[in-house]
Parts: structure tokens; C-alpha cells; sequence
């Protein structure tokens, strides 16, 4: 605006300098700029502004002066009435200047507003927004030798069925690598989407991203396969409206809540409906924000069992959320967040079945609808089935088995982040995270599963090596955060530290680790941007277990990210 201003007056002070006679003039003596005191006032005050300098302004009066003389030499004074007006002449250069000016400035709206060409494109062209963003990294993962080799791949186990009786068991159960490195694995993440105003408040839009699995948390997809081409999945599909500060979304989108990659996934999306609201001021420099949402994670199966005319009764799982917080902005440029969420996994836990016979090709166990529907790796697990053995050959029973989580996840997540500019524009952002499992109770998870644990359990002391909290802390430092500039960098690390039943081991970051609970370590990394929509990044984890057997595991991660 200043700026704005500041031409606006050089353009009148190089029009009232240059003015030569209109309608009515004034006598020849006074049409030198010292007798046109507006002239003088004006031209002193560009000084004043710093628009121009002393030699400057002393240079337009002069050039006035001799403009006036030669103007009062060729036209003849004309006749002043009462009542006649002098106005200002203004040169042919200032008025092409003038002209062009509000000519940019109109096509420029005219091209803003799309009318500029009217009917060139349809009317949905201005009202959608293409976006997405292409990653390729090369990973590499590092094992240590003492690592144990028996730990069970318990997704893997339920997708196998696998039985569990040595005598009948053609095969052994299905374990995780530990201890074999596996460096240079070149990995890439697409994602494109689309979103379109419907109106004023009503928004909807897809995403579309690769991924080398239907798995909820990650969207990277391992090259190699024989050059063969890469799988794409919808990733999101949405409809919001946003009337004032609040906002509801329907669909699959993104995550609703204030989180970290140690509870949610940052490729996690969420299916289900959320209500938000957010900058509801509570002081000059505070304001709250809050979301609820309701999140399907697994419908019982219409037909289950498949095998019997009594079918089993709905067992529907849902995630539950609700979160409340509050942002402090301060006149330093220090910014503060905190909030509080709890979450309610319901009906997540295992049930283990009544007796059930499988030998004679009975229907399936009454209790199979509590498999999860995705693991990684962590929680505490027990065998769902009590399967009777075959009096002909009870030796030989086959024992095809599924596991379930054995606790409950009721949590309380606690988020802290803090902002603020240092020197020379620095910035630097410090965070935390906290999360309790309300519904952990080790006596609860013992009864429940009749005994029956497959891991996390110390067979010598009859005990559950397992835990109900989990905690990070983050630190970034550099001259921004977000690398939407060229040159822009930044540098960060991290600590980690997740017990076995702290929350459950399908949703979090699937690199730390390689995913799940029952892990510590930390994380650094740097990124550097090489122009406003490409920034490299390189990052280094370091991880080993809480509990149990060893399990170290080093990750190193290079890769180069471009977003449109």
C-alpha cells in the first residue's frame, strides 16, 4: 500500500510540475511553481516521504519553470472570469503511463476472475484443484547379529491359518527377517488428487496413491518385480462442509486429529465421519479448537459363519475419538500448542470361543471375527480357538490357529509443540507426545485369554513383559520448517520409547522399527530444499526392544521428494 502511495503522489507532483494552461489560467507570473504553492507543498512532501531526494525535487521545479516560460511565450493569455476554474494540464507521457497501468491492473483481475476470455474453459475448471507430491527413496535396513531369530510374523500367522500342532504342522510358522541387512532398496510413493468446490461450504475429493499392499499405513511401493508395473489404490475420498469455523467431513480423508507418526501413521487415513472446529478466541493471543469423529475399523462379515445356517451376531469395530486444545500465538513469534485427545478402540480385544471341532468339518470356532485386521508387530497376542482334539488320532488333530490382541486400548494422548524464530530468522520447533492405555490391566488380559499368550510372556517368571505408556520427543532446528523455499534447510532428531501394549501396532509409522510397538531409539535427519516444489532428505533410526527377545534394527533412508 505504501508503495501504491507513493507512486500515486510522483504521478501528481510530475503532473502538477509539467501543468500547462486549461479552461482559465492564472496571470504568466504565477504560473512558475514558486507562485503555485500545491506545486511546491506536493513536491516537498515526496521529499519528506523519501519517494524522491532534494536534487530530484529541485530538478522538477526547474524543468517547471522553464516549461511555464515557454508555455506563457506561445499561447496567448486567456481571458479569467469569475467563476472559471484552472485545471491542471497533464503531459501525454503521465497519461500513457496512467492508462497502461489500469489497463494491467484490469487484465490482471480479468485473468483472476476468468472473464477476461469468457467460455474458454468449462466452469468446473475454476472451481478444482489438482495436487500431489512423488518420493523416491533408497533404503537401506541393518540387523544385528545377536538378534533372535523366532520372532513370529503374527499377520502372517492368521493369513496362513497356521497350525499349531507339531505332529499334523507341514511347515514352520512364519517368522520376520532379523538378522539378514537388506541395503538399497529402491522405494517410491505417488499420490494425486483432486479437490472441487461444490460451493461456498461444501467441498468433495479423491486421492489416489501407490502402495506395495492394501496396509493401512504406508503408500510406498518396492521397485523391482521384473520391471512390473506398480499398484494404485484410492488412497481418500471425502465430502466436507465448512459453515464458519466449523468443519464435517464424510468419507475416507485425512487424519481429523493433532497427533504424531508414534500413534498414527502420516500416510494413515481415516474412514468414518469428523466434526471440527478451530480459532474460537478465548483471549487476544489464545484460541481452542476441538475435533469428535467415529471411525469404522472392521464390519463383521454378513455371511460369516460361511458354513452354517446360524449366523453369528454383528461384532462391528470402531475407533472413537474426541480432542480438545488450544493455540497461544505471541507477539515474538513464539507459538504454543497442546492437546488432549482419548481414543476408544472398541471391541478390538480377542474373545476366545467355546470348544469348537474341527477334525469332523464342523463350522468355524464362534469366536473368528475377532482376528485384527491388520498387525505389524508388538502387541501382546493369545490363540482365539479352543480346538478339541480328535479321539481317533489326538496326537495328530490338526490345530489350524488364529491369534487376537489380548488388551484393551481405552488411551489418553497428550500433545505439546512450541515455536519460535531465533536469530538471524532461525527456527526452531520442540515437541512431545504421551500416551496412556487406560484399558491395560495384565490380570484382565491373562483371564480373558484363558492362558493362552503367544508372546510377551516370561515363561520362567509367569509374568507379562508388557507396558501401558509410550513417549516421544522431537527437536527441529533451520531457516524454515516447511522448504518451500530454495536454499530453505533444516535439521531434526528425536526419541521414541513404545511398550508392547501402549496402543495398538497397526496404525504407527511402519519405518521406525519397521513398525509396531515394543521398541525405543531415536531418529535424526536433515533436509534441504532445491527449489520451492523439490527438497532432499535424509534420515538415520536406531531402534531395539522394550522387552523380549532381541531385536536391534538401524534404518537409513535417502530420498528426494517433489510436490505439485
Amino acid at each position: 500500500m505504501n508503495m501504491k502511495r507513493n507512486q500515486w503522489l510522483l504521478m501528481l507532483a510530475v503532473a502538477a510540475t509539467l501543468s500547462g494552461p486549461a479552461v482559465a489560467q492564472a496571470p504568466a507570473e504565477s504560473t512558475a511553481p514558486e507562485g503555485n504553492s500545491t506545486t511546491v507543498h506536493l513536491i516537498r512532501l515526496l521529499v519528506e516521504q523519501g519517494v524522491i531526494t532534494d536534487a530530484q525535487a529541485n530538478a522538477l521545479l526547474q524543468q517547471a519553470r522553464q516549461e511555464a516560460q515557454t508555455a506563457s511565450q506561445r499561447r496567448p493569455e486567456p481571458e479569467v472570469r469569475e467563476g472559471d476554474v484552472r485545471v491542471p494540464y497533464i503531459p501525454e507521457v503521465v497519461r500513457d503511463e496512467i492508462r497502461e497501468e489500469v489497463k494491467q491492473e484490469v487484465m490482471a483481475q480479468a485473468k483472476a476472475e476468468n472473464w477476461a476470455a469468457p467460455n474458454t474453459f468449462p466452469d468446473w475448471v475454476s472451481r478444482v484443484k489438482l495436487f500431489g507430491d512423488v518420493r523416491v527413496r533408497n533404503e537401506s535396513r541393518f540387523f544385528s547379529g545377536d538378534n533372535s531369530d523366532e520372532i513370529i510374523d503374527f499377520m502372517e500367522f492368521n493369513d496362513d491359518n497356521y497350525d499349531v500342532n507339531a505332529e499334523s504342522a507341514t511347515y514352520f510358522p512364519p517368522t520376520i527377517n532379523t538378522r539378514e541387512d537388506r541395503e538399497n532398496l529402491l522405494r517410491i510413493r505417488a499420490r494425486f488428487g483432486l479437490e472441487a468446490m461444490l460451493s461456498e461450504n461444501w467441498t468433495t475429493g479423491v486421492r489416489f496413491a501407490t502402495g506395495s499392499s492394501s496396509g493401512p499405513v504406508s503408500t510406498t511401493q518396492t521397485l523391482g518385480g521384473g520391471l512390473s508395473k506398480k499398484d494404485i489404490w484410492l488412497d481418500r475420498a471425502w465430502i466436507s462442509w465448512h459453515p464458519g469455523n466449523w468443519n464435517f467431513t464424510a468419507g475416507r480423508a485425512e487424519n481429523p486429529f493433532v497427533s504424531t507418526d508414534i500413534l498414527y501413521s502420516g500416510d494413515l487415513n481415516f474412514d468414518g465421519i469428523s466434526a471440527g472446529f478451530s480459532g474460537l478466541r478465548f483471549s487476544q493471543s489464545g484460541s481452542v479448537f476441538g475435533t469428535l469423529g467415529a471411525f469404522p475399523l472392521q464390519y463383521s462379515d454378513d455371511d460369516w459363519p460361511s458354513n452354517s445356517f446360524d449366523k453369528g451376531e454383528s461384532e462391528d469395530r470402531w475407533l472413537v475419538g474426541a480432542q480438545i486444545g488450544a493455540n497461544w500465538e505471541f507477539e515474538n513469534q513464539n507459538r504454543f500448542q497442546a492437546a488432549l485427545a482419548y481414543y476408544d478402540f472398541t471391541n478390538v480385544r480377542g474373545q476366545r470361543s467355546s470348544e469348537c471341532r474341527l477334525y469332523d468339518s464342523g463350522p468355524s470356532c464362534d469366536t473368528d471375527w475377532s482376528v485384527p485386521a491388520f498387525m505389524q508387530k508388538g502387541n501382546t497376542v493369545f490363540q482365539l480357538r479352543d480346538i478339541q482334539l480328535d479321539p481317533q488320532d489326538p496326537a495328530r488333530t490338526p490345530m489350524p490357529q488364529y491369534v487376537g490382541l489380548a488388551s484393551k486400548f481405552q488411551l489418553f494422548d497428550l500433545n505439546v509443540r512450541w515455536d519460535t524464530v531465533l536469530f538471524n530468522g532461525y527456527r526452531l520447533q520442540l515437541a512431545g507426545n504421551y500416551i496412556y492405555n487406560h484399558g491395560y490391566d495384565e490380570q484382565e488380559m491373562w483371564e480373558n485369554a484363558e492362558g493362552q499368550l503367544a508372546n510377551n510372556f516370561n515363561v520362567n517368571t509367569g509374568e507379562i513383559e508388557s507396558g501401558r505408556d509410550a513417549w516421544m520427543v522431537h527437536a527441529a532446528f533451520g531457516s524454515s520448517l516447511d522448504l518451500k523455499r530454495r536454499g530453505d534447510w533444516m535439521t531434526f532428531l528425536g526419541y521414541k520409547y513404545i511398550k508392547p501394549d501402549a496402543l495398538p501396532d497397526a496404525y504407527n509409522d511402519s519405518s521406525f522399527h519397521l513398525g509396531g510397538t515394543n521398541a525405543k531409539g531415536y531418529y535424526l535427519g536433515a533436509a534441504y530444499a532445491l527449489n520451492e516444489r523439490l527438497y532432499f532428505q535424509g534420515r538415520w533410526m536406531s531402534s531395539e526392544e522394550v522387552y523380549g527377545p532381541p531385536l536391534s534394527i538401524d534404518i537409513l533412508q535417502l530420498e528426494l521428494n517433489a510436490r505439485f
